[in-house]
């Protein structure tokens, strides 16, 4: 892995609206700082989704003031794991890195009710993911 102190983690999906910026919330509020948490999309959208903005609130998380931020070669390089969420072949794969597809639905376009089952499947693996780390 890494000989850092702080093992880093980078969420990406297309628009780097949704999915990827609610697992990025969630860790860091669930991590307490133990981990570096880095988001970013393949094609980042204008803003956050305002679906996942309420998801999130419903939980005590505000995403408001989080802005979709582009894929970087460097952020792959810095992070320890890369987990991708339906961005294909976008995300460049350096050796040494543990790579995770979450395969989730997108919530783009679609309503809080959509969005909620796929927030909580989220905080669910980031949960899942807290514990593999800590091993």
């Amino acid at each position: 892995m890494s000989d850092r102190a702080k093992f880093s983690v980078l969420f990406v999906c297309v628009h780097n609206a949704g999915r990827s910026q609610m697992a990025a919330a969630f860790l860091t509020h669930l991590a307490g700082g133990h981990i570096e948490v880095r988001s970013a999309g393949s094609l980042p959208a204008e803003q956050i989704n305002p679906a996942a903005i309420e998801a999130m609130q419903e939980v005590g998380i505000d995403l408001t003031s989080a802005t979709p931020k582009v894929l970087t070669t460097e952020a792959v390089q810095a992070s320890d794991y890369v987990i991708t969420m339906g961005c294909g072949d976008a995300c460049p794969v350096f050796p040494g890195k543990t790579y995770l597809d979450w395969k989730l639905d997108d919530p783009a376009g679609r309503g809080v009710e959509a969005v909620r089952p796929i927030r909580d499947e989220i905080k669910q693996r980031v949960e899942a993911l807290i514990a593999e780390i800590a091993r």
